[in-house]
């Protein structure tokens, strides 16, 4: 059967989505097709003007419509606390947890000399200003060894600084079976037990 070049480039479009191949491409470019009023057409109008408004908070690295996003400019979350994350998608799921009131530091990556990553492209130097008047910084990186690198490089760079350095912990999930796990998780779960 033969396709519109249009609709095998949207599929094809679609298909470079985190989490979509071209099998899952199409089922969702046939759904869009059947319900075009519906749901094509604002979704088409929606992602138009977030192309056009969507901009990066000058502060956090948030992404927003507004050169300060909703949480840098939110005068009860100036506790202190920046809380460093390495990409936008972390900072969200930080949000979505509703436990951390303070503001966000997002990197756009990790330290990576293969990759040309360096502490300039990170926006490491304007986290060193930021945390001169910060109590405490959270290093939530992820715990792979390019997050790892990264947050001893963080660490380092803050240490003459008079601010607290902590980071998540480690170890079992709630919920999580033992059997299940890796071999670091269940060690970095043993080095940061705790008294019960």
């Amino acid at each position: 059967m033969e396709q519109s070049r249009d609709i095998e480039t949207l599929i094809e479009l679609m298909a470079r989505l985190p989490g979509l191949g071209p099998r899952s491409a199409r089922r969702a470019v046939l759904a869009l097709l059947k319900k075009r009023g519906a749901l094509m057409a604002p979704l088409a109008q929606a992602m138009a003007t977030v192309a056009l408004t969507a901009k990066d908070c000058a502060i956090c690295g948030n992404i927003g419509t507004s050169e300060i996003c909703q949480i840098c400019s939110d005068d009860t979350r100036a506790n202190g606390e920046i809380c460093v994350v390495e990409d936008v998608s972390d900072l969200w799921a930080m949000e979505r947890g509703g436990a951390f009131k303070g503001r966000y530091h997002v990197l756009g990556g990790t330290l990576s000399a293969l990759d040309a990553v360096g502490p300039e492209e990170l926006g490491i130097p304007r986290l060193v200003n930021r945390a001169r008047e910060a109590t405490e910084v959270i290093l939530a990186l992820n715990a792979t060894v390019d997050g790892q690198t990264t947050a001893h490089y963080i660490a380092d760079a803050l240490a003459g600084l008079s601010v607290q350095i902590t980071s998540l912990a480690q170890g079992v999930p709630i919920g999580g079976e033992l059997n299940y796990l890796d071999d670091g998780t269940i060690s970095a779960a043993l080095r940061a037990r705790r008294s019960f």
